[in-house]
């Protein structure tokens, strides 16, 4: 049986395959082709831009105002504004530091490891996950550099020469973050901006404006569309896809060394690396979901962004977050078979101590909201998945508290055990890290394609036929003709 797409979206965004389970509901749905894709998606860019859009910015960006003005209180007082004390050191900068570097972890997986297993279905979502990852990473990169308190001096934890011989420490985790965060982050970089220069080339041939053609073409390098050009492209794509899949594994586990080397109890522990990494992951996809299925409904992009789609990142969050829920149940034994009664004291404190809400709000988060994924129904309703992909948001925020305050506020001396409350600043600057965030990928969305055009053609039917001997096929009319040769993109 063929699947409908416009009845589909139409029912709720719920795909059956009646006479055959095993059919696919296909990557790109209604009657679309090579145009129609281009138009749709350059039409947010250069012609049309929601409303919803602009309400979304608004608010964006007066939580990037509270990020601002707490920023400026805190340079200005001092660290005292954080509800930070001499046991709990550590609180919502480095929280919220480990929490963004998360984030950014399903644009990498997206974009890198599952083009290198050929899963065609990352075309309608890598490019956003990609900005996401970006966008993350600044938020991270934030946090540590004003963690250090004089933040006028976090160019001391670069390795560049200086005549007073202030090198960084190699065994500080300042360094460590440095390091996997700028790697990260410059390969993140390369990566996304290399996948759009098709794209950009793309908007600069139907852009109507001088200036606008001209920042285009400039960042689309000369692109024509030509043979060599996609052949060393390709090839580029690639090396940069087998240069990124290993800081899938290794940023994350580098920032969970932080925690792993040190003597804390309920930090020196083994599982910290692939525990971290698969939460990464888990948190990441969540937020690809939590800013896909609202950008497919705003800017009609449901045939590009199909249930599909939104159903095999269902189905990665689910896995996933099965691993982070063993990983919680091995910490526990881990705790109790050690027979170390400084572990088994932090472990059992966490569900029954002062901070047990916190615990049991990540517990339900993150291992009792992903079960409603098993049902294939939940998992074909795009908005039942966008309220458990929030649920996971909140949860894996809640476990980065969870492992800091829980830890520091109970270590070895009852006689130095302190309570943390967070103050209006960390609260202010927790929200104004969203704000930076969201305005940020606001501006992406308006400004470049969202929706990776190139990748998503070469899915679609017509990318396997010579449509250019077609008697019927006529080459786009907002091409100059010089240009057109080669362009099959547009």
């Amino acid at each position: 049986m063929a699947i409908d797409a416009s009845q589909a979206i139409a029912a709720g965004e719920r795909v059956t395959q009646e006479n055959d389970p095993r059919e696919r509901v296909p990557l790109v749905l209604g009657d679309n082709d090579f145009t129609t894709v281009t138009d749709r998606v350059t039409e947010i860019t250069l012609r049309k831009t929601p409303k919803a859009w602009y309400i979304a910015f608004s608010i964006s960006l007066a939580l990037l105002s509270l990020l601002v003005v707490t920023l400026i209180y805190l340079l200005t007082t001092g660290v005292g504004v954080w509800g930070n004390n001499n046991t709990v050191s550590w609180g919502f900068p480095i929280i919220n530091f480990v929490f963004w570097v998360g984030i950014g972890h399903a644009g990498t997986l997206i974009s890198a490891i599952l083009f290198l297993l050929r899963q065609n279905w990352r075309t309608g979502i890598n490019r956003f996950a990609e900005a996401m990852t970006i966008f993350a990473v600044i938020c991270a990169g934030l946090f540590p550099a004003i963690h250090v308190g004089r933040i006028w001096l976090v160019m001391w934890l670069a390795p560049i020469p200086t005549t007073q011989a202030v090198w960084p420490q190699a065994r500080s985790p300042l360094l460590w973050d440095l390091f996997a965060i700028g790697t990260y982050a410059t390969v993140s970089l390369l990566f996304w901006y290399m996948g759009m220069i098709p794209d950009l080339a793309t908007l600069r041939d139907r852009a109507k404006g001088r200036f606008a053609q001209m920042v285009y073409g400039f960042f689309a390098l000369g692109w024509t569309g030509s043979n060599r050009h996609w052949l060393r492209f390709e090839r580029a794509y690639l090396l940069l896809a087998a240069l990124a899949t290993p800081l899938v594994l290794s940023v994350h586990s580098v920032v969970s060394f932080d925690f792993a080397t040190s003597l804390i109890p309920g930090w020196h522990t083994t599982i910290f690396p692939p525990y971290f990494v698969a939460g990464a992951v888990f948190g990441g996809f969540a937020m690809v979901l939590t800013l896909a299925i609202p950008c497919r409904q705003w800017f009609g992009l449901k045939d590009l962004i199909t249930p599909r789609h939104i159903e095999n990142m269902a189905k990665i969050m689910l896995g996933t977050g099965l691993i982070v829920a063993y990983a919680y149940s091995v910490e526990f034994f881990t705790a109790w078979y050690s027979g170390h009664h400084y572990e088994q004291f932090v472990f059992m404190n966490r569900p029954l101590g002062p901070y047990w809400w916190a615990f049991f709000v990540m517990v339900f988060c993150n291992i009792v909201a992903p079960q409603f994924l098993w049902i294939r129904s939940v998992r074909q309703n795009v908005w039942l998945v966008f309220i458990v992909a929030i649920f996971v948001n909140v949860g894996m925020w809640f476990e980065r508290f969870v492992i800091v305050v829980t830890s520091l506020s109970r270590d070895y001396l009852p006689s130095s055990w302190a309570a943390f409350v967070p103050t209006w600043t960390d609260l202010g600057m927790l929200l104004g890290s969203f704000g930076l965030f969201f305005t940020l990928f606001l501006l992406f969305c308006r400004f470049l394609p969202m929706v990776a055009m190139a990748e998503v053609k070469t899915v679609m039917p017509q990318a396997h036929t010579d449509v250019h001997k077609r008697s019927d096929y006529q080459p786009d009319p907002d091409t100059p003709r010089e240009q057109r040769k080669g362009h099959w993109w547009t």
